[in-house]
């Protein structure tokens, strides 16, 4: 699909006005795990890897690649204005669970993540945090004392997952301890802290991690959630930890700060629900009636396209029926009232479909961001783009994989003068 514009339709680089934050395109940098922070500390190469992804412009005079464009372009290519979102969790003794992903649960990482968020700041972009908790997603040499790994449910993840341990070989799942209800007011204090934490730092907004069959998903899913007190049974109830973790960090530094990510239809780490559709409903009707109560909208809603799980663990795999997936998503977007964020195996021709056909107001990416850290220009002119390398997107090098993928500028044979 060619970048087109007609009257009063919106492309993929059309600015966005996001709550009280002005975009200036459509492309998001999607929150992605990516173990680089040694023991939960925040490193340089973090800020390396951030302002990559926001740099503030690329000038079609200045760049001489107008070879690449096979349309209509306009005179400036910009990243200005871009939203950004990285992941850490909320807390030392409940937090990820997972090998070196950054923490912001004491002062030394807040004062680390200061200086990636200034950095991210003076490029020009905004970047929000996503508040992540992997619950039986885990394992106990990750846990304080050897413990078991939380969750809704005493049902471990099946050996068809694996999960990857210290040494970087791959681990079975273990039973983990279903929460007591004294203990899941805890956890929701814990998300609540951590987004006051986040603000602190300087961040201009969270996101809940609610999809993808981590803590929150092991709530909202009935193919996991076998509880029979108020946390467990109807949707409602199955709603209710999501809910109110929303409503304590709103509380806490305001609804139009607060974004929630969801995948009804996604079955990774065994994350599987009997009725997808009524689920996204579900939450998606909740979340509607808290922004009526508030006054305030919500940052936006991320959900992820179905297709996402068969591309959970292969380069490419078969999807389901597109007219499902399609039914499913632009049911959820037209009935969600408010700012809708897609994700899940976009690339340019979807991400502009997407958003030309109302499907979508912004898209994120994942791993074209990777080993594109000039994503937007690449797409925004149809480029060619670097193919990301899957066996070093979770080690703890700080360079490769990480932060020497080249920009467009740099690429043999291709002559630019960088403006940044």
């Amino acid at each position: 699909m060619a970048e087109t514009q007609s009257q009063g339709t919106p492309t993929l680089f059309s600015p966005y006005k996001m709550g009280k934050f002005n975009l200036s395109h459509r492309v998001v940098l999607a929150p992605m795990t990516r173990c680089r922070a040694l023991n939960g500390m925040p490193r340089p190469a973090l800020a390396e890897y951030y302002t990559q992804r926001s740099a503030l412009s690329h000038h079609r005079r200045d760049i001489g690649l107008q070879h690449w464009s096979r349309g209509p372009i306009e005179s400036s290519v910009t990243n200005r204005i871009g939203l950004l979102i990285a992941d850490f969790g909320p807390d030392p003794d409940i937090g990820p669970k997972f090998p070196h992903v950054p923490g912001i649960y004491n002062e030394e990482q807040v004062e680390a993540w200061k200086k990636i968020v200034d950095a991210v700041h003076a490029k020009g972009s905004i970047i929000f945090c996503q508040l992540w908790h992997v619950g039986r997603a885990s394992h106990s040499v990750y846990q304080p004392g050897g413990a078991v790994p939380i969750s809704s449910t005493s049902k471990s993840i099946s050996n068809r997952w694996r999960i990857l341990m210290p040494d970087g070989s791959y681990g079975i799942y273990p039973k983990p301890q279903a929460l007591e209800l004294s203990e899941i007011q805890e956890v929701v204090d814990h998300y609540r802290k951590a987004a006051l934490n986040a603000i602190q730092t300087g961040f201009d907004g969270i996101e809940i991690h609610g999809a993808h069959g981590y803590l929150i998903d092991q709530f909202l899913k009935d193919g996991i959630n076998d509880r029979t007190d108020e946390y467990g049974g109807s949707l409602a109830k199955c709603c209710k930890f999501l809910m109110q973790i929303v409503q304590a960090i709103a509380a806490a530094i305001g609804a139009d700060r607060v974004a929630v990510r969801i995948s009804p239809a996604i079955d990774h780490l065994d994350a599987t629900d009997s009725n997808p559709l009524n689920l996204g409903l579900a939450v998606i009707e909740r979340l509607n009636e808290l922004q009526l109560q508030l006054g305030s909208k919500l940052a936006y809603l991320h959900v992820t396209q179905p297709r996402y799980h068969a591309y959970g663990q292969t380069e490419s795999g078969r999807h389901g029926s597109e007219d499902e997936e399609a039914y499913l998503m632009r049911t959820l977007k037209r009935t969600y009232q408010g700012t809708f964020m897609c994700s899940g195996g976009f690339n340019r021709e979807l991400g502009l479909q997407a958003v030309v056909e109302g499907d979508a107001d912004l898209v994120s990416y994942g791993r074209l961001f990777i080993s594109n850290p000039d994503l937007v220009l690449r797409l925004k002119i149809n480029a060619p783009l670097n193919r990301y390398i899957r066996k070093t997107f979770y080690t703890q090098d700080p360079v490769v994989g990480y932060t020497d993928y080249p920009l467009l500028s740099e690429e043999k044979g291709t002559h630019v003068q960088s403006r940044l």
